[in-house]
């Protein structure tokens, strides 16, 4: 069998596309094209032949669609997005635009970035992916890289925004496809069929986790804008708990708080109070140059045998749950949202100080050739949230534009994708389900 192999230029690794500020490159990567001159049809078993006779040109030829095998239709996507392999029977350009506050999210801008390149390199449509920076968030800035990206064709963007970037975006109300992997809908006012919202819902995750808490819950949060909103949310669930449409159980009316603030200057405990056998929330802010938990750990019998929900970043969590072991609190168990998903939790903590950790996750659907892609270019979509978001953003549009089946098997429901959630520990080597 013979197999015209038409290399338009030597292939580059895709790396050479972002210069050391991650603007993508206006040069297109060149693309190998593979065309199949062999009269016969090959059905599974012959490709599976041709990857083990190690041809993988011959396997490519006839593998130039999606196959109903999914191991060998694996291997074909790695293999596209690996030689960068162009489709002669394209259904069309992929016009994709990355709207980018680079001063506001700062790594995500590349990360998100090399995310959707990443997905978009295991297809075998031809695509266009440029970056639009913005130097702020505002209104005007914002409706200045629209003008353009309307203007440049494309329809479709990835929008790793804050919550007033959001915000701005909706008044504005552009006649675009906007996806935001940053943000829940819930957290917004937004009745737009054009904009997608991808974000972690929190609120949810902390639900599920306080059905395994005990009070007293002590509550240990930073001073953002995320950590002070959890922490009022954690404290009114768990002392007035809401009941799902399919939950029956009923609870009682009367539970009372008990509301430990820091103070800002941090050098005064709060006041004691005498509630009996009613729950309780013990809230702790942490600022972050606190480094030092004494004053509210040690000897401290009011915590005794509590819950404790964390909702600081990794390395503050590390500190606090080691800090936890040195003064001998005893813990019933150490609860935390998507936040704390990180694998820098198991080599930073002791098992001893993890060891009654439980975490919610949404990132519950793994892609093993979207893995691999990402890891071409040193990008995590198995741990960090945002960067999983933002593939699972590109996976519905592609839908969208292509009309092929999505990779993902999450619902998007009213704008808003669905993630299921799943409580995990985090063992002596590894993360487990609970």
């Amino acid at each position: 069998m013979k197999l015209s192999i038409k290399l338009l230029l030597l292939f580059f690794t895709p790396s050479i596309m972002f210069a050391q500020s991650f603007m993508i490159s206006p040069i297109p990567l060149p693309k190998t094209y593979i065309e199949n001159l062999d009269p016969y049809e090959c059905n599974d078993m012959c490709l599976q032949d041709f990857l083990d006779k190690g041809m993988i040109f011959s396997f490519m030829a006839h593998a130039d669609h999606k196959l109903n095998n999914k191991a060998l239709d694996d291997i074909r996507k790695m293999n596209v997005s690996v030689l960068n392999l162009g489709a002669f029977n394209s259904r069309g350009d992929l016009n994709i635009a990355m709207l980018l506050p680079y001063n506001k999210i700062g790594k995500y801008a590349a990360s998100t970035t090399n995310a959707v390149f990443s997905y978009l390199m295991t297809k075998s449509n031809s695509f266009s992916l440029k970056s639009y920076k913005i130097e702020s968030e505002n209104i005007g800035d914002i409706e200045a890289a629209f003008r353009k990206i309307k203007a440049d064709g494309y329809d479709y963007v990835i929008a790793p925004l804050t919550k007033k970037g959001v915000d701005n975006v909706i008044a504005i109300d552009p006649n675009l496809n906007i996806y935001f992997p940053t943000i829940n809908k819930n957290d917004v006012n937004s009745t737009s069929p054009y904009l997608y919202f991808g974000g972690i819902n929190y609120k949810q995750q902390s639900k599920l986790l306080l059905k395994e808490a005990v009070s007293p819950l002590v509550i240990f949060s930073d001073r953002s804008h995320t950590g002070k909103e959890l922490a009022t949310y954690q404290k009114e669930e768990f002392l007035h708990p809401t009941i799902d449409v399919n939950e029956s159980m009923s609870y009682a009316d009367e539970v009372s708080v008990y509301n430990m603030q820091a103070d800002t200057s941090e050098n005064a405990l709060p006041e004691d109070e005498n509630l009996s056998d009613e729950k309780h929330v013990i809230n702790y802010t942490i600022s972050r140059r606190t480094t030092n938990l004494e004053r509210y750990l040690k000897d401290n019998e009011k915590i005794n045998d509590a819950s404790f929900f964390i909702n600081t970043p990794v390395i503050k969590t590390g500190m606090i749950m080691s800090q936890l072991t040195l003064y001998d609190t005893n813990t019933t168990n150490i609860l935390s949202t998507q936040i704390n998903y990180d694998p820098l939790i198991l080599s930073m903590t002791q098992y001893r100080d993890r060891k009654k950790m439980i975490i919610a996750n949404s990132i519950t659907q793994e892609n093993n050739v979207l893995i691999e892609a990402n890891s071409l270019l040193h990008n995590d979509i198995v741990y960090d949230w945002i960067n999983y978001s933002t593939t699972i953003g590109i996976d519905y549009f592609y839908k969208l534009i292509t009309g092929e089946p999505r990779e993902y098997k999450i619902p998007m429901q009213e704008n808003q994708i669905q993630y299921n959630i799943e409580l995990i520990r985090p063992g002596l080597s590894k993360f487990s389900k609970y």
